[in-house]
């Protein structure tokens, strides 16, 4: 199966601490793995440097190495852009679930404890 950028963006994307991290590196021009690490406190410093390969290898993140330390920052020609206007297409076609094969889902109706207890109540 090949590959395209924008599918090994989603799939990335897919991780909530790689979104994470994404967001930090948008907030600061270029960070440290260590300084990700201690934002990122529910994970440790290894777990963080293997989102950033996985950042890296799907282009979404840069590394510029500086002596003994090596700073991270969002690419500037990564897929992002490209994933963007992937899903932009789908949005401007009006896509629905049928159309895109994806399952129909119905909305989730809730009723608090005193709905339900009016109700028993009524009847």
């Amino acid at each position: 199966m090949v590959r395209n950028a924008a599918q090994t963006a989603f799939e990335a994307l897919s991780d909530p601490i790689r979104r994470r991290i994404l967001h930090l590196l948008a907030e600061n021009d270029e960070t440290t793995a260590g300084a990700l690490a201690d934002a990122i406190q529910e994970v440790g410093r290894t777990a963080i440097s293997s989102h950033l390969r996985v950042l890296r290898s799907a282009a979404l993140v840069v590394e510029r190495r500086e002596g003994r330390y090596r700073y991270y920052a969002l690419h500037p020609d990564g897929p992002v852009l490209d994933a963007l206007g992937f899903l932009q297409s789908i949005l401007a076609q009006g896509a629905s679930p049928a159309s895109t094969g994806a399952p129909a889902v119905s909305p989730i109706v809730t009723s608090s404890d005193d709905e339900v207890a009016d109700a028993a109540e009524a009847s």
